[in-house]
């Protein structure tokens, strides 16, 4: 679909997802349908997935999709996948599912078919489900496509069906006083689209949960919850940082060749009066940055080579430790912080240079 909206004229592309999104919308299930769903204690559930597509700040088309997938319950990162991808569809409000999703289902189908075992059972999303415009959202649209569960995880509450962050909105918030509390998000129309839950007991934000599809509302709440570390669902931060380090790593120029060791030799005298330090200093080279890469099968062969250079490196000469600028990232349309260390997502796992994350 998205595809067939590249080159159309905006107004035939949106008539066209607009009857696409109807058709689909009509498929989507919003109560339990696995045994697992319906056991208080989740027994049966193995794998949960989450997913996420960070864009690479002043650029609309170069993105990254990852999907990682999580053992339950100790939430420990068992797959990952991160790819680069152009985004060729525009984007519209209401429409972000036809920009983003085609990539996501790839991710999993690439999945199903290489290691079928760690498959996720359900999965998080980084956006709403039902409550949305059309009542069909990024969470709905992956979860019909799939055939998977799907939840929708959202920071930012969506101003729908009457539905406004408002004072009284403000007031219940303050009512959720420990992990797990929630209130229904009801519209104007009288139809529940969602929950506020407060995820953790140090968070003082709710998450937005609404229907993706395969699963009730409630039980979508208790797993959300439980899947929580953070403010953010564990499956949904690893999906982030790891679609964000993916970025920072393929975006990062090359370090520079490592100098030749030399003797220390103590600094000449300064004149009376001078500041004491050496005259002259190695500088870092200047910042360069190559393009983000949009061939859908990821970044060409070889880029990672360049990945033990990157990171933290030491001057000669003055000892000091330094950190090359890092690419500052958004993620469209969401919440993201500018950066991996919040009390949101929790300082996360150090890495080597140029190394993968650790779960």
């Amino acid at each position: 679909m998205a595809e067939k909206a590249a080159g159309r004229p905006l107004k035939e592309t949106l008539s066209l997802w607009t009857r696409e999104q109807a058709r689909l919308k009509a498929r989507v299930v919003d109560r339990d349908t696995e045994a697992w769903q319906r056991d208080p204690a989740f027994s049966g559930l193995q794998r949960v997935g989450g997913v996420d597509v960070s864009f690479v700040k002043g650029d609309s088309v170069s993105a990254c999709a990852s999907l990682v997938v999580l053992s339950y319950p100790e939430l420990k990162v068992v797959y990952e996948e991160s790819r680069m991808v152009s985004l060729t569809a525009p984007y519209v409000s209401g429409f972000l599912a036809f920009r983003e999703v085609p990539f996501l289902v790839d991710a999993v189908r690439r999945l199903q078919a290489k290691e079928p075992g760690l498959a996720p059972q359900v999965i998080l999303v980084d956006g709403n489900g039902v409550l949305h415009h059309q009542g069909f959202g990024v969470a709905c649209h992956l979860g019909v496509l799939t055939g998977l569960p799907c939840i929708g995880v959202a920071k930012k509450l969506l101003h729908v069906d009457g539905l406004e962050n408002n004072t009284l909105h403000k007031e219940k918030i303050q009512l959720l006083q420990a992990g797990g509390d929630t209130f229904p998000l009801t519209g104007s129309s009288g139809t529940v689209l969602g929950m506020a839950l407060r995820s953790h007991d140090h968070s003082t934000k709710p998450l937005y949960i609404s229907v993706g599809h395969k699963m009730g509302l409630e039980t979508a709440v208790r797993l959300t919850h439980r899947c929580c570390r953070f403010r953010i669902p564990e499956p949904v931060r690893q999906a982030d940082i790891r679609s964000r380090e993916y970025i920072r790593r393929t975006l990062e120029p090359p370090g520079p060749s490592t100098p030749r060791r030399q003797k220390a030799q103590r600094p000449k005298a300064c004149p009376k009066g001078g500041s004491g330090e050496p005259t002259s200093e190695a500088r870092p080279p200047a910042d360069g940055s190559q393009g983000p890469g949009t061939d859908l099968t990821g970044p060409k062969p070889g880029s990672e080579d360049q990945q033990g250079k990157a990171g933290r490196r030491v001057e000669l000469g003055t000892m000091k430790m330094q950190r090359p600028p890092a690419t500052q990232l958004r993620s469209q349309d969401r919440d993201h912080p500018q950066g991996l260390v919040s009390r949101d997502f929790g300082e996360p796992p150090l890495t080597a240079a140029g190394g993968a994350p650790s779960p």
